[in-house]
């Protein structure tokens, strides 16, 4: 089986990406998962075999309980947090202090090295947030890792090494710089954006959502409102056996080395 298990966290945010999958945005239903349900799932899944876990959204800590939650996910597997960095105030700080302790971290996005393309993108003030909270995380003993997510016309290579001069200089190191290029989507569809897939092009990897089980992290996307259920798997995740099953069913009969195309983390 593949080695990461997601979780969809929520589907509001406190930004609107003009790319993004979910549409997610201020005004957008939670559609939250509960607390005990991640750590069933976190649980479940180390049972199975799977390795670590992937904790997404929406923006994960818009939800209150999430620095506790992820605290008791990541004593179950690993755990990597997507996150669009701009939440963490001085007292989120204090309560993510005891994931220093633990193998987690968070994933935060940053699209250019000039402040102005980047929030141009994601959201005023997006840069100045994030190039803030990187340092103090990393200050508190917390694993970094830096997304960049965009068209390969958009970041050329001057901006490609400014960008890497920029997240060297935040203390983030070269492998844990993740460029991404987007998925036409959710909000990036109608904008005119991204690359289109096939199933067998990406990553099969098990993720779970109040909606159900889909085939990728990229597959319970929104668009006009309306869940995609192209890469729905199951709606029942639990027992996580039954999902992880299907998945698996799905993927024995693939051929190795040549199956994914498309580098898509």
């Amino acid at each position: 089986m593949p080695g990461r298990v997601w979780i969809y966290a929520n589907y509001n945010c406190n930004l609107a990406c003009t790319y993004c999958l979910t549409e997610s945005a201020p005004g957008v239903a939670k559609r939250a998962m509960d607390p005990d349900e991640m750590l069933r799932v976190a649980r479940e899944a180390k049972d199975l075999g799977f390795t670590d876990i992937g904790i997404t959204g929406g923006e994960p800590f818009l939800l209150t309980h999430l620095p506790e939650t992820l605290a008791e996910v990541a004593q179950v597997l690993p755990t990597l947090v997507l996150t669009n960095g701009t939440l963490f105030s001085d007292v989120r700080m204090e309560r993510l202090a005891p994931l220093a302790e633990l193998p987690i971290a968070l994933q935060i996005s940053l699209d250019s090295p000039d402040p102005d393309v980047n929030d141009e993108m994601r959201g005023p003030d997006n840069f100045a947030k994030v190039v803030d909270a990187i340092p103090r995380l990393r200050d508190r003993g917390i694993a970094v890792r830096i997304a960049t997510t965009g068209e390969p016309d958009r970041l050329d290579e001057d901006d490609h090494a400014r960008l890497c001069e920029l997240h060297r200089g935040l203390g983030v190191a070269d492998e844990d710089h993740i460029v991404r290029p987007i998925v036409q989507r959710g909000r990036a569809a109608d904008e005119g954006m991204g690359t289109t897939f096939q199933p067998e092009e990406i990553p099969a990897e098990l993720c779970i959502t109040v909606d159900g089980a889909f085939w990728s992290p990229f597959g319970p996307t929104v668009r006009g409102g309306e869940l995609d259920t192209d890469l729905l798997i199951s709606r029942t995740t639990a027992p996580l056996g039954r999902p992880a099953g299907l998945l698996h069913r799905l993927v024995e009969g693939r051929p190795h080395g040549d199956d994914v195309t498309i580098g898509i983390r």
